[in-house]
This record gives C-alpha cells, sequence and structure tokens, in this order.
C-alpha cells in the first residue's frame, strides 16, 4: 500500500497525540504514596490499585511509534519517487528540525519509562527492613513532563516531513532542469554539425 504524505502526518501526529493522552491520565492517576504496614522488622507498602504502570508503558510505546513513523516519513519514496538523503541535509532547515525532533523524541522516551519502571519496582518490591521508609512512589511531574515533550516531537516530526517534502520538490525541479538542459544542448549540437556539413558540401 502506498502512502502519500498527508496520511504520514496523520499517522505521526495520532500517534502522538495518543500518547500525550495517556502521559498524562499517568500522572493525574499515580498515588502520591503508599501505605506503610509496620510487620516484624519489616515494613510492607500497600499501594493503591492504580494503571499508571500500564498507562506509561502505552504513552512510552505510542511516542515510539510515533517516531519510527516520523522517522520514515521523512525518507519514504512518495509516487514512487526516492531522493537520495544526501539531498535533504542540504537544507539547513530539515537537518536542525531534524535533529530537534530527534532529540526531543528521546528525552520524551527519558521522561516516560524513568517514572513508569521506577513505580513498577515499587510495586514489586514493597518490603522493607527500612522501619522508617515512608513508602514513595515515582517523582512527580516526570510523566507529565514526559507527555507535553512527546507532543512536541510529534510536531517537530511534523515540521520535518513540511521541510523535507519542500526538499523533494526542489530536487526533482533541479532534476527536470537538468535533464532538459542536457536535452537542448545536444539538439545544439546536432544543428551545428549538419549545418557544417552543409556548408562543406
Amino acid at each position: 500500500m502506498a502512502f502519500t504524505a498527508k496520511q504520514m502526518s496523520l499517522i505521526v501526529a495520532t500517534f502522538g497525540v495518543l500518547s500525550f493522552i495517556f502521559g498524562v491520565v499517568a500522572e493525574n492517576k499515580k498515588p502520591a504514596s503508599g501505605t506503610p504496614i509496620t510487620g516484624k522488622d519489616v515494613v510492607i507498602c500497600k499501594y493503591p490499585s492504580d494503571p499508571t504502570v500500564v498507562l506509561g508503558y502505552l504513552s512510552a510505546a505510542f511516542l515510539i511509534t510515533s517516531t519510527v513513523a516520523g522517522y520514515l516519513s521523512l525518507f519514504y519514496p512518495y509516487k514512487g519517487k526516492s531522493i537520495p538523503q544526501s539531498a535533504l541535509y542540504r537544507s539547513p532547515s530539515f537537518t536542525v528540525f531534524f535533529n530537534i525532533a530527534l532529540g526531543t523524541a528521546g528525552l520524551a522516551a527519558a521522561f516516560l519509562l524513568w517514572p513508569t519502571i521506577t513505580e513498577q519496582l515499587h510495586l514489586l518490591r514493597n518490603v522493607h527492613h527500612n522501619l522508617e521508609t515512608t513508602c514513595p512512589t515515582a517523582k512527580t511531574g516526570l510523566l507529565g513532563g514526559g507527555a507535553f515533550l512527546s507532543l512536541d516531537a510529534s510536531l517537530f516530526w511534523l515540521v520535518s516531513l513540511m521541510l523535507a517534502d519542500n526538499a523533494r520538490e526542489d530536487y526533482f525541479d533541479e532534476v527536470e532542469s537538468g535533464g532538459k538542459g542536457e536535452h537542448g544542448h545536444v539538439q545544439a549540437t546536432d544543428y551545428e554539425a549538419d549545418g557544417a556539413l552543409k556548408h562543406s558540401a
């Protein structure tokens, strides 16, 4: 199935928005702390049932999907026409936004996965020998920040796609104008050669 630039942009934006929504909901559902239950030389932390870990991983998964789709959309051969990557990187604007999109996506993944994994470890390792433990949860604010960074990353991918589309048009214009120029040069040379033969005859 052949994709168009518009379809690819919708895919990138949709997964980016989904990542943002799941990340924000995960942040809002995360409990502030657990309830310590003191036992014999141990403290057992009881945490309320919440979907933070599942939502965090879903947000990260949609971020990765949006990033992969955004990256592939830049180099996809639309209408069966592909261009060398060097032609895209000749555009300074494209290079800048491409690197910003990559960096933002990486930072978003770190902000989403770090608290999600931390929260999962708190739930799994809920028995503590430190009797003064307060049953902490993952750091507040990271999931929300990761959600907004995920949305920003998808927007940067869309800007990069727009700039890549402009670079593609410029490249094919240069190729077509170059081909016509060579064709015209050949015709002029042939005309001069025919004229010289007629003159000598």
